[in-house]
């Protein structure tokens, strides 16, 4: 009995399938559960031993499209309504107009 290529041969069914959540084929069918993501946990799975696999899923990988925003919005001190010399500029027409 050999061990190796003619065995490897008969393999032919998917234990893995799509997920979800990170959209690899990482999905575990029997077990439900994501090899990379760890769905359906809550959190994310990852691990200390895995430096770089972090570094390519973290923060700033993807478009940001919230954040970008939000580091803008934060040096100017979280402002709201419309701008300083625009409400001056109704109030003195206000004023001219009585």
């Amino acid at each position: 009995m050999t061990k190796g290529t003619s065995s490897f041969g008969k393999r032919h069914n998917k234990t893995h399938t799509l997920c979800r959540r990170c959209g690899r084929r990482s999905l575990h069918i029997q077990k439900h559960e994501c090899s990379s993501c760890g769905f359906p946990a809550a959190k994310t799975r990852k691990f200390n031993w895995g430096e770089k696999a972090k570094r390519r899923k973290t923060t700033g990988t993807g478009r940001m499209r919230h954040l970008k925003d939000v580091s803008r919005r934060f040096k100017n001190g979280f402002q709201n309504g419309e701008p300083k010399n625009a409400r001056h500029n109704t109030i003195m027409a206000k004023t001219n107009k009585d």
